[in-house]
């Protein structure tokens, strides 16, 4: 289970959270992370609507999720925001398919943070933690997509 510090619990927070962090799109969640200022516990929250399924099957991809960000922050993930929007196919997902979805949104931080500061170059494998890239390889069927920043699509967010 995650500590109270590692939750997003205000509505505020989810809103900021969707609509300035970047977006990661994978076969069954939707990710969005933001950095948060250094020092600070990772913080994730989690979005699962009725088309995802019956409250039991929501309340299995829900527990799901929130295992594989518990993976996450036990492996030292800091400084950032997730919310983690799961997608009608997660009802069908298995568990580490869904946590291969959740580290691969947590590795984009790496890559986001490099193409801020105008460095190019592409993570290797000593900036992604270990147990990321480990859970990255089990689920080798994963598609993820990193979707830019507003900026970077030629529009700019007020």
């Amino acid at each position: 289970m995650l500590a109270k510090a590692n939750r997003i619990t205000s509505a505020d927070d989810y809103r900021v959270i969707v609509r300035r962090g970047a977006k990661v799109a994978g076969a069954h969640t939707v990710s969005y992370v933001r950095s948060r200022e250094s020092g600070t516990d990772a913080r994730f929250g989690f979005i699962v609507s009725k088309k995802v399924g019956t409250a039991v099957r929501r309340n299995l991809v829900r527990r799901r999720l929130k295992a594989a960000c518990a993976d996450a922050v036990a492996n030292g993930t800091t400084d950032l925001d997730v919310v983690v929007r799961a997608l009608p196919s997660a009802a069908d997902a298995d568990w580490r398919s869904l946590q291969a979805e959740v580290a691969a949104a947590i590795a984009t931080r790496g890559i986001r943070s490099r193409r801020d500061s105008g460095v190019r170059a592409a993570p290797t494998g000593a900036e992604v933690p270990i147990a990321v890239a480990a859970a990255a390889r089990h689920a080798g069927s994963i598609d993820t997509v990193a979707v830019g920043t507003a900026e970077s699509k030629g529009r700019h967010r007020a």
